[in-house]
């Protein structure tokens, strides 16, 4: 799966995308029919500690997900929202298969 990973008014290192990449492939072993995934990662300026906001939008035949969450680290709220789209693909895929 092709994951984007767009990083606002900062730069992103090379570990967080790997970690991105290898937690977004593993939701293929929910829905096989994901085509991308864009992630936006941005700080919010707040005095809150939970100031990263991990957006994820995957992209499936006829259809987006959206998911966007808000933690104490990057990791966390990209591991929580993979967890919702999660949720998300397999609730998609049992719609699809009692449809057929």
């Amino acid at each position: 799966m092709k994951v984007n990973v767009h990083a606002v008014n900062f730069t992103v290192d090379r570990k967080l995308v790997d970690f991105i990449q290898d937690r977004l492939n593993k939701l293929e072993k929910y829905y096989d029919k994901i085509v991308d995934a864009d992630v936006y990662l941005k700080v919010e300026k707040t005095s809150d500690k939970e100031n990263k906001i991990a957006e994820i939008k995957v992209n499936v035949p006829g259809d987006d997900f959206m998911v966007k969450k808000q933690c104490k680290t990057f990791e966390e709220a990209v591991e929580t929202a993979s967890e919702a789209l999660e949720r998300l693909l397999v609730k998609r895929k049992e719609k699809i298969r009692t449809h057929i």
